[in-house]
């Protein structure tokens, strides 16, 4: 759902006293979208095994919550809206429930019932007008958290609506990269980064024994760095309409969506989240980006171990609270 611009950045330098730290990256398609999978270690083979166990795990998470495989536990709950509940894996019934609780504390700008309009919008080119006002809200008349039942007993999820779906585009690549970075830690890997398409999760350090750097890509020219993140532990999360977005009458509409409305959200190019976990820092890249730039800042000033950085649709630079950037690598 989303193009998301972020840059891992490294300068080679000596490798730590007393370790020949090296640097180990796997480049694939996973999840429809480009994973950049990084283990620092001394022992090749350690660092490949783990590669190889975090992309597994990330193919494991796609088979589960994806709304394209028909024999997904996703589809089956997409496929009863309206009839009946769905048992799931108390893995999916605690990922709904955490997305759930995003949608409380956001007032509904973030919602995975959004996926009712996946129809509806299309920003790959080939839209040529608005839709109709009246497809519109259609579509979004199915969109509500609220109608998402979770009965924590059976373990089941149930769409209340006929014509409701769930979609995990704002918070399945975060979640996977955890997940990824989890499995990989628990093999060894001290020091490693898991980039999917920019929800990135980094932990330990570089090669060099320094933070990794984290560049945060200039709207205007995606290919050069705008500022700089030491990040250390932490996850980098960007949301941006850099190429995926339509113009009509001199607006431009970014392809996330607001679920409130069923319309396209103006006036913010990106969004970068920083916070201990990518899951929660995808989720809340796209409700920034629909609660708009101030009502956005606002929110994250409220929660602890949280920062963001706003790209207005003016290209001005907009930070929470106790964010620093870096000009220099």
């Amino acid at each position: 759902m989303k193009k998301l611009l972020i840059m891992l950045m490294v300068i080679a330098q000596l490798p730590m006293i007393g370790q020949n730290l090296e640097r180990h990256t796997k480049v694939i398609k996973l999840m429809g979208s480009r994973f950049e999978i990084t283990a620092i270690h001394e022992n090749p083979q350690v660092a490949w095994n783990a590669i190889n166990a975090g992309i597994a795990e990330i193919s494991r998470i796609e088979r589960l919550i994806s709304s394209w495989d028909p024999n997904s536990q996703t589809s089956e709950v997409i496929s009863q809206a309206g009839i009946q509940p769905v048992r799931v894996d108390k893995e999916l019934f605690d990922l709904i429930s955490r997305a759930l609780q995003v949608s409380k504390i956001t007032d509904g700008a973030f919602d995975i019932s959004y996926a009712s309009m996946d129809k509806i919008w299309k920003f790959d080119g080939s839209m040529t007008e608005m839709p109709s006002e009246e497809v519109v809200a259609q579509a979004a008349s199915k969109i509500d958290y609220h109608n998402v039942i979770m009965n924590a007993s059976d373990q089941t999820v149930f769409l209340k609506q006929k014509g409701m779906k769930i979609g995990f585009g704002a918070i399945g690549k975060g979640y996977a990269a955890q997940k990824a970075k989890e499995v990989m830690s628990g093999m060894g890997i001290k020091n490693g980064v898991v980039n999917a398409s920019g929800d990135l999760v980094a932990w330990g350090k570089n090669e060099k024994g320094d933070p990794f750097q984290v560049g945060i890509a200039d709207p205007q020219n995606k290919e050069q760095v705008l500022s700089w993140l030491n990040v250390e532990n932490t996850s980098v999360v960007t949301s941006g309409d850099y190429e995926r977005f339509v113009m009509f009458d001199n607006v431009r509409y970014a392809h996330i969506i607001d679920p409130r409305t069923g319309y396209p959200t103006t006036g913010i190019k990106s969004v970068t989240i920083i916070t201990a976990n990518p899951e929660l820092a995808d989720a809340l890249s796209t409700s920034v980006f629909v609660l708009g730039v101030e009502k956005g800042i606002a929110f994250i000033n409220q929660l602890p171990g949280v920062e963001c950085l706003i790209i207005t649709d003016q290209d001005q630079i907009k930070t929470s609270e106790n964010l620093s950037l870096n000009d220099k690598s």
